[in-house]
């Protein structure tokens, strides 16, 4: 679990991690759960103490492509700035790994912008991160084929979840790829052949 005191920015105000404590609420999700949907009103912005959250994007055809990962410690940046602008959320938030969750109410958010440089500065710093790994995103779709996406996107679920096991179907790893579960199943073949990776039913084992 990341407590809120092992983040960076908010190591030097004891008040405003007591703050974030006293008027967040916390949650318990398990895998799979949706912690928000698009075009859902955004009313309170989430903290991740536990677990790993997964953002997702879905088109009007129907696809949809993984953004980012959020991780303890992290925020969603994008449920911030709609929040702040009165927006609808753009992006679906799903539950990758059981998680737990710190909820702040908006009106606090903009509060602590006010009254914490920390919390602007831990705003900035994901904001930040967030951006580089769109930038990747939009390079990976433009320059990479889809056997590389692939292996990369695997790669990065098993960091996550510090393990060569990721319990995942074909059509998943399809929707977060923005591609059809054909092509991911012909290339997870492929990586199978070249030993890569070891196919099972709904898990892949990297090798």
């Amino acid at each position: 679990m990341e407590n809120l005191e092992q983040i960076t920015e908010f190591k030097s105000s004891p008040e405003l991690i007591e703050k974030l404590y006293r008027y967040s609420i916390h949650k318990k999700y398990d895998a799979g759960s949706i912690i928000l949907n698009e075009d859902a009103h955004i009313r309170s912005i989430p903290i991740v103490t536990k677990g790993v959250l997964k953002v997702m994007r879905t088109e009007e055809d129907g696809r949809e492509i993984l953004l980012y990962y959020i991780k303890p410690g992290e925020s969603c940046i994008m449920s911030f700035l709609g929040g702040l602008h009165n927006e609808t959320s753009k992006v679906r938030a799903e539950v990758e790994e059981d998680a737990e969750i710190l909820f702040l109410p908006l009106e606090k958010v903009s509060l602590f912008i006010k009254e914490y440089p920390q919390w602007l500065d831990y705003i900035f710093r994901l904001y930040h991160k967030r951006f580089e790994e769109l930038l990747e995103i939009v390079n990976a779709i433009a320059f990479k084929k889809v056997d590389e996406r692939l292996l990369n996107l695997l790669k990065k679920k098993s960091e996550l979840t510090a393990t060569k096991t990721i319990n995942i179907t074909h059509e998943q790893l399809a929707n977060e790829l923005g591609t059809a579960r054909v092509v991911v199943s012909r290339l997870l073949k492929q990586l199978e052949d070249i030993g890569s990776v070891q196919l099972g039913r709904n898990k892949i084992i990297l090798m």
